[in-house]
């Protein structure tokens, strides 16, 4: 019989690459371009420097677990996952960074790599190098979940992302709830970015109904699996599995939309383990993979 599920909060220490000041005088940037969107952020600073110095930083985790997983997760850095691990296979099943070292890739600036990252209203998450606010809820199942979540001021919205453990299950069950108090609809997009370990057993799990994957904007398209034509500018006449990262030198991104499937993932041929995500196509009908490229 599994036992319930242990929630607890917990002081770690982390190697951390201090950031610049954020802008105290916020501008409105109307004609900032982000990766092909707006990167209009008022009533936001950017953060447009990195100091190169690094400090051991305290941080509050707080962590989910049960007979077969244990999740940390750091409300001080977005309100990500930044741990996975799974204690049957004794394996990290995304990528663990085990330090803190910020790039210049979000929208306010400081992104960091590894973990899951919750991508909201717009990529990459303004608070995503922010603190949020967070919660424990207890069910009447031996479950346990951490709610965290922010009122994000750029559309006035307020999101919530829970992140569940039940006593018998080896799975993490992520939902989101999302409030408009606006007296008008307001847009925005939710994504999660888990990151996985690269490696020449690494492989990409998409449904077999994808036949074509595209770049941002559908700016190039390919086959999928086997690639046959150039894609990124890269030759693949010969037919090139692209599934699997070994054969991508470099940086790409490949989308696919409209499966019938609910399921996207990848799988590590030398660790024989992998990370299956499933959610609803009519809800979440993306599949998606970015890699830095096997260079």
């Amino acid at each position: 019989m599994s036992t319930a599920v242990k929630v607890w909060q917990e002081a770690v220490e982390l190697p951390t690459w201090l950031t610049g000041k954020q802008d105290t005088h916020p501008m409105f940037l109307a004609h900032r371009v982000y990766q092909g969107s707006s990167g209009a952020v008022y009533p936001y600073g950017v953060t447009d420097t990195l100091t190169g110095e690094k400090v051991m930083k305290t941080y509050q985790a707080l962590y989910l677990e049960n007979d077969y997983l244990k999740i940390m997760l750091l409300p001080e850095l977005g309100g990500r996952v930044h741990r996975a691990w799974d204690k049957i296979k004794q394996r990290d099943f995304v990528y663990y960074n085990d330090v803190v070292k910020p790039a210049l890739v979000g929208l306010l600036g400081p992104w960091i790599s590894g973990g899951i990252e919750f991508n909201w209203p717009q990529h990459h998450r303004p608070t995503t190098f922010m603190p949020v606010d967070f919660t424990v809820q207890a069910h009447d199942n031996g479950a346990q979940t951490v709610w965290m979540g922010e009122v994000e001021p750029m559309r006035g919205l307020q999101v919530m992302t829970g992140f569940t453990l039940f006593p018998d299950k080896a799975l993490l069950e992520i939902s989101a709830k999302i409030y408009n108090g606006n007296p008008t609809p307001r847009h925005f997009l939710w994504w999660a970015n888990p990151a996985v370990t690269g490696g020449d057993g690494h492989q990409s799990v998409f449904p077999p109904d994808v036949t074509a994957v595209f770049d941002h904007g559908k700016r190039d398209v390919s086959s999928f699996p086997i690639a046959t034509g150039t894609y990124y500018k890269v030759d693949y006449s010969a037919g090139v599995d692209i599934s699997r990262y070994k054969n991508i030198p470099v940086p790409t991104s490949y989308m696919a939309d409209k499966s019938d499937y609910d399921f996207v993932g990848a799988y590590d041929h030398d660790q024989q383990g992998g990370l299956l995500h499933i959610a609803d196509h009519h809800v979440s009908p993306g599949k998606k993979q970015w890699t830095w490229g096997n260079c």
